[in-house]
C-alpha cells in the first residue's frame, strides 16, 4: 500500500497566519479566546475565538478570505499538478454568514459553488465537499488518504475552515451548550464549549518527490464509525468511536501502547467528554497522555480535524506535549490521563479523534519518519 505523506500545513486563527506561530502561542499557553461583544453574533455577550482580519470585500466573503490566506501560505511553496491533485473542502456551515448579511441569492452559499471558487484560488479544478458535522476535518484527511492510495490522486489539497456566525451560535446557545469562561474539557466543573473560527489547510501526498517535498510525517491509518445512536447527543458507551480507533489503530499496524498521545476532541460537554473517556478505556488507552485544543481555540467545527491535526503534527516535530489549560480534575468515569503541563519528551506518534452531531466518529493515525 502506498504511504501518504503530510507535505506541508498553515493554520489561520485568533492566534495567527502560519502553523509555526500557532504552535508557538500554545506552547507559551495563549489562548485565543476571548469574550465578545458582539451583537452580529448575539444578543447576549459570548466567550469566544473570532480572528480580527481578514476582512470580506465585495468581491470576496471574510470566510473566502480566510481561505485564500491558508491557501496562498502553501502554493507559494509548492507546484501541484492539477489533473493529479484533488481539492478537499472541509465545513460545516461555509458562507452562511451571507444569510445574515441579507445575501441569501449569494453565488457561493451553496458549498459545491465555494469549493469549486477556493479550488481555482489554488490553480486546482477537480474538487469535493465534506461536510460531516464536527468530524468533517479529519474525515477528509480519511477521503484524501484513500484517494491516494488508491491511485485516483498523487496530492490533495486539503482546507478546513467555519467562521462564528450569528446562526452557528444561536443554534449552540439553544442547547444551552456555551461556556461563559474558557472551556475545561473532561474537568469536573466545565461548563460546556467555546465557539472559534479558523481556516486550515493541510497539503497531502503520496508523491512527495515529485513537488520537491521531504515530508516527515505520514498517514497511517483511519477509521470512521457512526453511532446511530441520537441526533446530537453521542452513544453513551463511547462503543462506536473505539470502533474507529480500532479500525486506525489496526490498519497502522500499532498497537495501543505505541501511541505517544491522544489529540481529543474534547468539546467540555458532558456527554462528548464522558463518551471519549468511555472509547479511550475501551481502545486500550486508558493511560496514555491526551489532550484537547478547544481552550486555545473554541471549537472550530469544520476546521477542528485540519487544525488541531496540525498542531499533533507540530507536537512531533518539535518533541513538545501540549497540555490542556483549565484541568484540574476528572469529569469522567473512566480514567483518562490529560496533560497539565507543557513537557519535552520524545514523540512519534499520536492519534487523532473526532466526534460530531448525528453520532458520526473519526480516527486518525499519525507518525513522524526521522
Amino acid at each position: 500500500m502506498k504511504d501518504v505523506w503530510v507535505a506541508a500545513d498553515s493554520i489561520v486563527s485568533p492566534l495567527g497566519n502560519s502553523s509555526a506561530g500557532n504552535f508557538e502561542q500554545l506552547h507559551k499557553g495563549i489562548s485565543g479566546i476571548a469574550q465578545l461583544n458582539d451583537s452580529s453574533l448575539s444578543k447576549t455577550p459570548i466567550v469566544a475565538g473570532k480572528i480580527n482580519a481578514p476582512h470580506g470585500t465585495s468581491s470576496i466573503t471574510r470566510l473566502e478570505a480566510m481561505c485564500v490566506s491558508a491557501i496562498e501560505e502553501v502554493t507559494k511553496r509548492f507546484s501541484l499538478p492539477p489533473e493529479r491533485t484533488i481539492f478537499i473542502l472541509s465545513t460545516t456551515k461555509g458562507n452562511i454568514s451571507t444569510l445574515e448579511s441579507g445575501s441569501a441569492s449569494h453565488p457561493r452559499i451553496q458549498l459545491h459553488a465555494l469549493s469549486k471558487f477556493l479550488a481555482s484560488k489554488a490553480g486546482l479544478e477537480k474538487h469535493i465537499v465534506i461536510s460531516n458535522a464536527c468530524i468533517s476535518g479529519v474525515m477528509a484527511l480519511v477521503v484524501a488518504k484513500r484517494y491516494l492510495q488508491n491511485g485516483t490522486y498523487d496530492h490533495a489539497l486539503v482546507l478546513g475552515v467555519d467562521e462564528l456566525s450569528r446562526f452557528v451560535v444561536s443554534g449552540f446557545q439553544s442547547l444551552q451548550a456555551l461556556s461563559n469562561e474558557v472551556c475545561r474539557p473532561f474537568d469536573a466543573d466545565r461548563k460546556g464549549i467555546n465557539l472559534g473560527e479558523a481556516a486550515a489547510v493541510m497539503l497531502v501526498t503520496s508523491k512527495p518527490e515529485e513537488i520537491g517535498s521531504e515530508p516527515k510525517i505520514r498517514i497511517l491509518g483511519a477509521g470512521l464509525s457512526n453511532d446511530a445512536n441520537h441526533i446530537s447527543g453521542p452513544s453513551r458507551t463511547g462503543a462506536e468511536l473505539c470502533s474507529a480507533i480500532t479500525h486506525a489503530l489496526n490498519e497502522s499496524r500499532m498497537t495501543p501502547g505505541e501511541m505517544d498521545f491522544i489529540c481529543a476532541h474534547g468539546t467540555a460537554t458532558l456527554y462528548n467528554d464522558e463518551m471519549e473517556a468511555k472509547a479511550f478505556h475501551l481502545a486500550g488507552l486508558g493511560d496514555v497522555p491526551l489532550n484537547s485544543l478547544k481552550p486555545y481555540y473554541g471549537h472550530t467545527l469544520g476546521a477542528a480535524g485540519v487544525v488541531e491535526t496540525t498542531i499533533g503534527i507540530h507536537s512531533l516535530l518539535n518533541n513538545i506535549m501540549i497540555p490542556t489549560p483549565g484541568y484540574s480534575k476528572s469529569g469522567v468515569s473512566m480514567p483518562v490521563n490529560v496533560q497539565r503541563h507543557v513537557e519535552s519528551k520524545p514523540l512519534k506518534t499520536f492519534l487523532k479523534t473526532a466526534s460530531g452531531f448525528g453520532g458520526c466518529n473519526a480516527a486518525i493515525v499519525l507518525q513522524k519518519v526521522n
